[in-house]
């Protein structure tokens, strides 16, 4: 899928957001419930941090005692005012398989089997961390190979919340086929950057691996940030901060029911199908005349020129046959949709969903559908990159329980409604759907992980933050010491995937994916335990999300074996070191380089380009020369600067003797050129 995440606000929606609403409560609130006697991340399979004091929790009558035990170690503890227990293990060597029992004073008990002590890795970012084992290179192939019964995978779901959450419903997993390719969202299966890494390290160390995938896709780094870090490091989020402040005062019970009046307010002042009654969606209004689209299908592929490059409402309607015998049984209705969807049949309102990465799941209240002839619409929004009902043509359906399922992929009628751009107001978006406002995930997806005994954490994530790669200067390096903070081990690992090569705006000189990629580099080797590795060589132009998984999760290994477990390779290519003019070159240095630098295939060095005072940038010729290169332009008599793979998508080619690729790289330190 090719979203252009920098223009895209993730949304929660009605249906979707009433279900979560209904869940919600403050981090305040949460222990005086009747709260879990195990928190859901203590469950068979899991993986025990070796060679640290690992805290287990959960929750049980105020004052009552908690004894934890395995392999021959126990650890008491005594619940809180408001019920929670955490009990501190003592360092654990590894090993396993062990079974760890928790007893509690008032007879309370819980058991989990097959647990292993190992090394725990928190996978976390925006799509290309979530980018599922489905999706990636030679996909079927590392599926079936995915057979690991020492690396165990959790995945953390989806919640957004205004306030800090102590819980999530989630549980471990044995790596197997089957489990690397479970549905995880639209996003098919356990990320991949995460499983690859974590099997490039097991082989290596021998040692149980675990991996906790907590990622949402097209999400801000602000997001995944908690409000006490970014009102102390980040003062640009101020009046977002104050917004959630409000809300907060407001209170969570009926922010749903507001949003969905807020939308059907929206549509019914700028989209024309929905003004008046059922509009559109009138089983009995007459769509001969409207013109046919084939689905699924993004509509920008579907060579029509209104919505090459549409953000906006389209409905879409066909008619579809049921048999007598399906009469009665309980029908669900799938299909998925970018962004934001309402649907009807026969003119009754069945579901409605305004989040794109969520698999609508309709169940249509018996009675709704006839035998014979039957009429579905689906109104559709799309507020930036692609728009439409997407997917499998099998993904498009009605299933029916005991009974054949209805395709409904082929031939609908579809009628552009209205532009985004010329609507009165944007579409609504509140504070608690919205997945990009500043803390909703770290509250929802991090608090209830933080102080999980953890090796360190994987980070892919700015793309949705290009259009500020200054501000990100600041916000990246505010974001680990926050984590840090709250998971009180110390300076754990944090190690970066920088931006790999994309073509985000289709204008070569656009200078946001560069300085966002400079933004990492700086963060990288200013934050103490900061690591990180390049993907600038194995991005795909015209696709945000690369299929190489591969190789990221291999590099993402290597720095981890060099830096984090001390081993004697190279986790890098070259690295600019210092410049030195010489009359009208600049000759550069580096480290990194293995004793010797080369170019992929021998081909003469690219990626180069130099500037004088003037600061006006031209493309660059460049040699090697033993460990140093050279550098020049014709057009550029005294040289001041030079800068290499500086550009969204580069045909850069210097590597270094294990074959590693050079990091971008400028030797100035001049402003930023985006603007934010």
């Amino acid at each position: 899928m090719n979203f252009h995440h920098r223009h895209r606000a993730a949304r929660a929606a009605s249906a979707f957001v009433l279900l979560c609403a209904a869940a919600s409560t403050t981090h305040a609130d949460i222990d005086t419930l009747r709260a879990p006697f195990l928190a859901s991340l203590f469950s068979d399979n899991m993986v025990l941090q070796r060679g640290q004091s690992d805290p287990v929790w959960g929750w049980t009558t105020p004052g009552a005692k908690v004894t934890v035990r395995i392999a021959g170690k126990q650890a008491v503890a005594m619940a809180d005012a408001k019920g929670k227990w955490v009990a501190k293990l003592p360092p654990l060597p590894v090993g396993g398989p062990y079974t760890l029992d928790v007893s509690g004073s008032n007879q309370e008990s819980a058991k989990c089997s097959n647990v292993l002590v190992g090394d725990v890795w928190v996978c976390s970012g925006q799509s290309n961390m979530e980018f599922g084992m489905g999706y990636t290179r030679d996909s079927l192939q590392e599926i079936a190979a995915a057979n690991y019964p020492n690396i165990r995978l959790m995945v953390v779901p989806h919640n957004l919340q205004i306030d800090p959450q102590a819980r999530t419903n989630t549980s471990w997993a044995v790596c197997t086929p089957a489990a690397v390719n479970t549905q995880n969202g639209t996003w098919n299966g356990f990320s991949a950057v995460g499983y690859f890494f974590g099997r490039e390290l097991y082989n290596d160390l021998h040692t149980p691996i675990g991996l906790i995938q907590s990622a949402f896709g097209g999400t801000n780094a602000e997001s995944w940030t908690s409000y006490e870090a970014l009102k102390a490091h980040v003062p640009d989020f101020k009046p977002q901060l104050a917004q959630l402040d409000a809300e907060r005062a407001i209170g969570a019970p009926g922010w749903a029911e507001r949003q969905v009046a807020k939308d059907n307010a929206w549509y019914q002042q700028n989209d024309p199908g929905s003004k008046e009654g059922l509009g559109w969606a009138d089983s009995s209004l007459d769509v001969s005349a409207w013109p046919v689209m084939a689905l699924p299908g993004y509509w920008e592929t579907k060579g029509v020129p209104e919505l090459a490059n549409f953000d906006g409402v389209v409905w879409f309607r066909r008619e579809f046959d049921v048999p007598e015998d399906a009469v009665g049984k309980d029908i669900t209705l799938h299909f998925a949709v970018d962004d934001d969807d309402t649907a009807w049949i026969n003119g009754v309102n069945v579901g409605a969903t305004d989040l794109f990465t969520v698999q609508r799941a309709y169940k249509i209240p018996h009675g709704v559908l006839k035998a014979g002839r039957n009429t579905i619409a689906i109104r559709v929004l799309d507020t930036g990159g692609g728009g439409g009902v997407y997917g499998d043509p099998s993904s498009l359906s009605l299933s029916v329980d005991g009974g054949t399922d209805i395709p409904l992929a082929g031939d609908w009628r579809y009628k552009i409604s209205a532009s985004i751009y010329m609507a009165s107001a944007p579409p609504p978006l509140a504070i608690e759907a919205n997945a990009n406002f500043p803390t909703m995930l770290y509250n929802g997806m991090i608090s209830p992980i933080a102080t999980y005994g953890v090796k360190g954490v994987l980070w892919y994530q700015g793309e949705n933050n290009a259009n500020k790669p200054g501000q990100y200067r600041s916000l990246l390096p505010a974001l680990i010491g926050d984590w840090r903070a709250k998971w009180g081990q110390g300076d754990f690992p944090f190690l970066i995937v920088q931006l790999a090569g994309f073509q985000n705006s289709g204008q070569a000189d656009d200078p946001s994916w560069p300085e966002l990629r400079d933004a990492q580099w700086n963060t990288a080797r200013t934050v103490k335990n900061a690591g990180i590795v390049t993907a600038i060589d194995i991005g795909e132009p015209t696709d945000i999300h690369p299929k190489n998984k591969q190789e990221v999760g291999r590099r993402l290994a290597l720095v981890a074996r060099h830096q984090v477990y001390h081993e004697k390779i190279e986790d890098s290519g070259p690295v600019y070191q210092s410049m030195k003019t010489e009359g009208d070159t600049v000759r550069l240095t580096f480290t990194h380089t293995g004793g010797k630098m080369t170019t992929k295939n021998g081909d003469p060095l690219t990626g180069f380009i130099i500037a004088g005072a003037d600061r006006k940038w031209l493309p660059a010729t460049a040699r090697i020369d033993g460990d140093t290169i050279v550098v020049s332009s014709p057009d550029v008599k005294s040289p001041v600067a030079v800068r290499y793979s500086w550009a969204g998508y580069s045909q850069s080619n210097l590597i270094g003797a294990a074959g590693l690729p050079a990091f971008p790289f400028r030797t100035d330190n001049w402003p930023y050129l985006t603007k934010e």
